[in-house]
């Protein structure tokens, strides 16, 4: 079953995204960021939920991203699957229900930036249908903290 998330499937997201994105954020700041995120219409925030275990296997996080030169899309930030519910259509399933949503909000395309280590990542989203369209370097730079 494929649902909105709920402030109370931040632990679990947390988990997942330490496992298997690598990104071991603070389950307080994790908390704290889905609660903004769950408050703010541009953003979408699904989890797949095993309707018998009652627990969360994956979810899928779009956000409206608007261009001066495009039309709105939907641009994944994530989407991820516990490891012991791969190869099972969840990742499938929670890209469908986004692919719906953008079309019922008349969204003609949607976007994702994927690592170029993660080619098992790659050859899922060739299989669902996306195409590769360029290649870039994302640049970033860390602020000082001003409030210390």
């Amino acid at each position: 079953m494929i649902r909105h998330a709920k402030i109370t499937d931040s632990s679990v997201i947390q988990k997942i995204n330490c496992e298997q994105l690598g990104y071991d954020y603070p389950l307080t700041k994790t908390q704290t960021n889905m609660q903004h995120l769950l408050a703010d219409p541009h953003h979408l925030i699904l989890v797949a939920e095993d309707a018998h275990a009652g627990k969360i296997t994956g979810y899928v996080h779009a956000e409206l991203y608007q261009e001066i030169y495009f039309d709105l899309m939907l641009n994944i930030m994530a989407l991820a699957v516990s490891s012991d519910a791969q190869h099972r259509g969840i990742g499938t399933a929670l890209m469908t229900a986004v692919e719906e949503y953008a079309s019922e909000k008349q969204i003609t395309a949607i976007r994702l930036n994927s690592s170029t280590s993660r080619t098992g990542a790659h050859q899922f989203y060739a299989k669902i249908g996306y195409s590769f369209d360029k290649t870039q370097k994302r640049f970033s730079k860390r602020l000082p903290n001003k409030l210390n």
